[in-house]
């Protein structure tokens, strides 16, 4: 006992480990593409942002402090559901944890390719049009290799380069607002009347949510409930630490918004607008217009620094992830196969780096992959406010550390506003992610035909809800307003309250079709925590 003492992980230190996944890319692109799609608006976009995730993560908080165990977030639907809806939320959250790899290297190769140099001219043939080019994806290529073998070879390696890095990504932010606010700072940007402030409507407000990389640049509180069985007093520990992570998240990108659109010169705008502005590298190349050559250099520097630090923290996560899902036996076992002198489920990892090649050569810009991510995983989280809600009806007795009496409001409002952003994808984009999800099922089928024999009518019934769900957001997409890439066919807001009034009814129908009692293996988790009081 002595020895597993020593590894528990404290509140600081996963707080650390939180915001190290947190913060990557998406503090040096999401801003600018924010402003780009919504003006100064944008800055709401990232408030919405917020408290889309922080709605759900709460759900979760209250079911990792009930299950406190390591890659818990993938198995919670199965406790309350069965294991074909834990199967969709499991492949669903490690497709979009395996293209967060991709994404990383992808935002390194992009700032890259906009190095000022007149020594760097072979990077600028990195990006066209927005899009990485052959030439860049091979560069690419060679990060996600990097990230890999960082992870290939030991733990240790890992942890004392996240810890390093961790810091580093708090203070270049921090440091990078001060110094924008302090050089030259337009509050007119931010318009005197609300047209000025949202020059394009309230719509482009929903857009940038999904589609600048805002809910992707959130998604990391699951850190935290994924660690939930290495946390020291993980009852406690589980809700501070998703508050507190989110919450200075929520802060810095919220300053970096407001900072980035102060920064832009007036005269720039006057000639372009805010759809003009199209900087390849946001930060570093308003510095270089400002004349601060000295956090150019820190910029370029944390554009490897920040997206190395999350790409190799996500190829721990994502390879954790798809060998946890052999364990219920619906995936090949060598999958899971753990290497004895390193702890670390190389498989995984080798099949996941060929995912993340593929990924990177369907979608080749940052923004592409940041919606692909944001899709996948909010289909993944769209389980948790069904889940607890079903768990608090058929094992109301369990002993629940957190348990906020708002949830029974709170929980359909997240599945709304889940559901929402979904939306906000914006078709195509929504249709590809929910076919590569639907990829999954025969796998599953197959697995579960040929080696479970269980019983698959009982699974449907617990699982029709999500996939009639799926099949009318692809619909919906399809048939939605253009703004949202659909063919308008029900304008910009009633597609809102559309998608507001049936995903209720889809919210009801999946607590309605919940298991009549608990999953065993929850049972035994349960029973195990109670043994160590």
């Amino acid at each position: 006992m002595g020895k597993l003492k020593r590894h528990k992980i404290g509140l600081f230190s996963a707080v650390m480990l939180a915001l190290n996944s947190l913060i990557g890319s998406g503090w040096l692109f999401g801003a600018g593409s924010a402003a780009k799609i919504a003006g100064p608006a944008a800055v709401l976009s990232w408030i919405l942002g917020a408290v889309i995730i922080i709605s759900i993560a709460l759900t979760y908080v209250e079911l990792g402090s009930m299950f406190p165990e390591s890659g818990g977030m993938s198995r919670y639907a199965q406790y309350s559901h069965g294991p074909l809806l834990g199967f969709i939320a499991a492949w669903a959250n490690w497709i979009s944890l395996v293209t967060l790899v991709p994404m990383e290297a992808v935002a390194a190769v992009q700032y890259m390719s906009s190095w000022p140099w007149s020594w760097a001219n072979w990077t600028k043939n990195f990006i066209k049009n927005g899009d990485i080019t052959f030439k860049g994806i091979g560069v690419v290529f060679i990060f996600m290799l990097i990230f890999t073998m960082i992870n290939f070879w030991s733990v240790k390696i890992m942890t004392h380069f996240t810890n390093l890095i961790s810091i580093f990504k708090i203070l270049l932010p921090t440091l990078t607002i001060v110094t924008l606010i302090c050089s030259g700072f337009h509050e007119h940007n931010f318009g005197t009347n609300i047209h000025e402030f949202m020059p394009y409507g309230s719509r482009s407000i929903f857009e940038a949510t999904s589609v600048s990389g805002i809910i992707m640049s959130y998604d990391a509180f699951q850190t935290i409930i994924n660690m939930g069985g290495e946390l020291k007093n993980p009852r406690k520990n589980i809700v501070r630490g998703v508050l507190i992570s989110m919450l200075i998240t929520a802060a810095i990108y919220i300053m970096l918004q407001v900072t980035f659109i102060g920064a832009v010169e007036p005269s720039m705008l006057a000639k372009v607008d805010w759809h003009g502005i199209d900087f390849t590298s946001p930060f570093a190349d308003l510095a270089i217009l400002m004349g601060i050559n000295w956090l150019v250099i820190l910029l370029y520097l944390d554009a490897f620094v920040s997206p190395f630090g999350t790409g190799v923290a996500f190829v721990a996560t994502a390879s954790r992830a798809l060998a946890a899902m052999t364990h219920t036996r619906h995936l090949p076992k060598w999958l899971g196969r753990i290497n004895q002198k390193y702890m670390i489920p190389r498989y995984a990892m080798a099949t996941d780096l060929i995912l993340a090649v593929i990924l990177v050569s369907l979608f080749r810009n940052w923004n592409l992959l940041a919606t692909v991510i944001t899709a996948s995983t909010l289909i993944a989280y769209l389980t948790g406010p069904v889940t607890v809600m079903t768990l608090r009806k058929i094992r109301p007795d369990l002993a629940r550390p957190f348990k906020p009496r708002y949830m029974p409001w709170l929980a359909p409002i997240a599945f709304v506003l889940t559901s929402l952003a979904i939306y906000w994808s914006m078709w195509p984009t929504t249709i590809q992610v929910i076919l590569v999800i639907a990829l999954g099922l025969p796998i599953y089928f197959y697995y579960e035909i040929r080696y479970q024999h269980s019983d698959l009518k009982k699974q449907l019934h617990n699982c029709w809800w999500m996939i009639g769900y799926l099949i009318f957001m692809s619909f919906m997409s399809y048939i939605g307003s253009n703004g949202f890439g659909g063919q308008n066919w029900i304008k910009y807001p009633f597609d809102f309250v559309v998608i507001i009034v049936v995903s209720l009814l889809f919210y009801y129908w999946g607590v309605k079709s919940g298991r009549d009692q608990l999953d065993p293996y929850a049972e035994h988790i349960v029973q195990n925590k109670n043994k160590q009081k």
